[in-house]
C-alpha cells in the first residue's frame, strides 16, 4: 500500500508560476523513479518530467526551459516547479512513482488540476 498525494495545483494567470508537490508514503522500500504526467480533456496522458534515481531527468519538449523537476536527496517527495505557464499547460497533473516494496510496482496519485487562464 503506497499512497501518492499531490498538492500545489490551482488557477494562475499566463506567465505565472506554480510548484507541485508529491509525497509518497506507505510501504516503501525504495523509490526508483518519480515523475509528473498530465492529461488534458480529449488528449492522452503525456510525460511532463521524470527524474531517475540514477540521476537523469527527462522533460517533454513543450516544457523544457520552463519546468524543473526535483527530488531532494532522492527521498519520497518530488516537486515540479512550473514557470512561465501557458494556457496549453492546463491539465490534470499526476504524480507517478516506481516503488520497490520491495517488489517493483507503479503508483499514481489522484491528480491535481492546473488551470492557466486570464
Amino acid at each position: 500500500q503506497v499512497q501518492l498525494v499531490e498538492s500545489g495545483g490551482g488557477l494562475v494567470q499566463p506567465g505565472g508560476s506554480l510548484r507541485l508537490s508529491c509525497a509518497a508514503s506507505g510501504r516503501i522500500f525504495s523509490i526508483y523513479n518519480m515523475g509528473w504526467y498530465r492529461q488534458a480533456p480529449g488528449k492522452q496522458r503525456e510525460l511532463v518530467a521524470r527524474i531517475i534515481s540514477g540521476g537523469g531527468t527527462d522533460y517533454a519538449d513543450s516544457v523544457k526551459g520552463r519546468f524543473t523537476i526535483s527530488r531532494p536527496n532522492y527521498g519520497n517527495t518530488v516537486y515540479l516547479q512550473m514557470n512561465s505557464l501557458e494556457a496549453e499547460d492546463t491539465a490534470v497533473y499526476y504524480c507517478n512513482a516506481q516503488v520497490a516494496t520491495p517488489s517493483s510496482e507503479n503508483y499514481w496519485g489522484q491528480g491535481t488540476q492546473v488551470t492557466v487562464s486570464s
